[in-house]
């Protein structure tokens, strides 16, 4: 039997669901397209001549006469509206006839390939007036579906789901006791529940050596996980199939015996017990589709892990529907460890009217933060592709170990963007605003806004300043043949790559997201975490004028 599936819903806008369809490629054949005519159908005529022809057809000539003359105005043409000069109707002169409707415009959206249906913007009114059906994000959220009822029971009451056991991958910070010993009554736990866990070989390891787990229930699995295909560098973008043949002809026979490793679409969930850089191993380990990832802190900073480890087991269960968070005592409440031990307040809470957070797992629906990830992709000097990758946080080029500044050209959907010349530029998204892109002074964005940040790092100029772009762009920057020295691009801090004269960099909006599970609401989150981890704009009140 298939395990129950999830459904997404975008409160605040009804097109949350048409958004992600947009991308999928396999929507884009079912959409009506909008393009241009061809130049075949143009004939033998020119653009000019077309154009000139076709108005000629939209807009005959009026009657040869003697001179221009306007026709009379007649007053029973108009029906006056109570209190209002508003034209309604007009009738011909000549015939008596009505004059025909207006031309209805059509919007559309138009990416890089094609054009397709507009889904947000919209035409209303005779006079093709334009208005917006919603917002462009909004708080999204899923509920886990089939549920069976209960037999003998004519009550809408829901029973235990009728589905396979769930898969939980667990991924734990390395060389953390306190962490492990955590994650063993974890998985304990979930065993005893029929939830199966998926660990890597070196938790594996630590589990075998240190608590007595049983290792051999069916009940956990090795996770060891294949390639992405299309994703990586050298033999492994060219070829995926080769890295997975290799890990498969050196398996040990004792591995064989036992149930076949965990792939990435074998898990339901996957827990981070760690910190920030856990959470984006996960997103890179995960570099295609991704499940929803529960973040529990148990590093340093935690901006991004909003749940405390004791809460861990029971904000698991409810992640995956299979308890009620109204069974929980006095409801899950974000600990101090969580916020990193910190809880800073401009104001106090009698200050101000604060709207309630969303209590987690409230009527069966868990928010998530659908964080954007940037498709990177680096080419050579021939137009040939050596490597892409999923970034989470930022992409940067810099000037690396050369003395001179980095020289590079940037383009914005192949038009000339600036000349850069400083010790680097960064692209980051709206996740890794937070990150080296606000160290180096841009803007801090929220994690819902589909944006592209450009911020350069200590530009030779002073008008070059920070800039957001919509996530539908290409950005490419290019090493010049004229360049003093050659430039480096990093990946999330990761997979150095050097760029030689004529490399360039393609950085896009990817159709992957992360899909981090949320504590309250992705607003909450975000402005716990700015004020607990920065002491966002946190100073000592002044007192009122006496």
């Amino acid at each position: 039997m298939k395990w129950r599936t999830l459904s997404l819903l975008g409160t605040g806008a009804a097109s949350r669901s048409l958004l992600a369809q947009a991308f999928a490629p396999s929507s884009l054949s079912s959409r009506r397209r909008v393009s241009s005519p061809s130049p075949s159908r143009l004939g033998s005529v020119g653009p000019k001549d077309a154009a000139v022809r076709d108005a000629k057809d939209l807009f005959p000539k009026p009657p040869k006469g003697k001179g221009k003359r306007k026709a009379p105005i007649n007053s029973a043409d108009f029906e006056p509206v109570a209190g209002s000069r508003q034209r309604q109707k007009r009738q011909s002169t000549n015939n008596g006839g009505s004059i025909p409707n207006k031309r209805r415009l059509e919007l559309a959206w138009c990416n890089h390939d094609s054009c397709y249906e507009a889904i947000r913007e919209k035409v209303v009114g005779e006079h093709n007036h334009m208005e917006l059906s919603g917002p462009a994000t909004g708080q999204v959220v899923y509920s886990w579906k089939g549920y069976s009822m209960e037999e003998g029971s004519s009550s809408n009451k829901i029973s235990k789901p009728v589905a396979s056991p769930p898969a939980v991958l667990m991924l734990v910070k390395r060389d953390e006791e306190e962490l492990l010993e955590v994650a063993a009554e974890a998985i304990e736990h979930l065993m005893t529940m029929g939830v199966q866990v998926l660990v890597d070989s070196t938790l594996r390891g630590e589990l075998a050596e240190l608590y007595s787990v049983d290792l051999d229930s069916d009940m956990i699995r090795l996770f060891d996980p294949k390639p992405v295909p299309g994703f990586g560098s050298g033999e492994q973008l060219l070829n995926p199939a080769a890295d997975s043949n290799m890990k498969t002809n050196g398996s040990t026979g004792d591995d064989d015996e036992g149930p076949a490793p965990a792939d990435l679409s074998d898990a339901d969930l996957v827990v981070t017990l760690g910190g920030d850089g856990l959470l984006m191993y996960a997103a890179h380990v995960f570099s295609g589709p991704a499940p929803p990832i529960l973040p529990v802190a148990g590093g340093s900073m935690g901006f991004l892990t909003p749940f405390a480890r004791e809460e861990m087991l029971q904000a698991i269960l409810i992640s995956l529907g299979l308890q009620d968070a109204k069974d929980v005592a006095n409801g899950l409440k974000i600990s101090q460890r969580a916020n990193n031990n910190m809880q800073i307040e401009a104001t106090t809470p009698e200050g101000y009217n604060e709207r309630p957070p969303l209590a987690f797992g409230n009527n069966n629906q868990i928010c998530i933060s659908m964080r954007m990830r940037l498709d990177c992709r680096v080419f050579g000097a021939d137009g040939t592709l050596r490597s892409r990758y999923a970034v989470l946080n930022e992409a940067v080029i810099d000037r690396g170990s050369s003395p001179y500044l980095a020289s590079l050209e940037c383009f914005c959907d192949d038009v000339h963007l600036t000349t850069v010349q400083a010790d680097g530029i960064i692209f980051s998204t709206p996740t890794g605003s937070t990150a080296y892109s606000m160290a180096a002074g841009g803007s801090v964005v929220h994690p819902a806004v589909p944006a592209i940040l450009v911020t350069p790092i200590c530009p030779h100029v002073l008008s070059f300043r920070s800039m957001v772009f919509p996530d539908h762009v290409i950005l490419r920057c290019y090493v010049p043949s004229d360049a003093r020295g050659t430039a480096c691009v990093y990946f999330d801090g990761k997979h150095h790559t050097e760029l030689h004269r004529g490399d360039s960099v393609e950085i896009r909006m990817s159709a992957h997201p992360v899909p981090t599970i949320n504590r309250a609401d992705h607003s909450s989150d975000w402005l716990s975490s700015l004020k607990s981890n920065f002491n966002f704009n946190t100073r000592v009140k002044q007192k009122p004028l006496s």
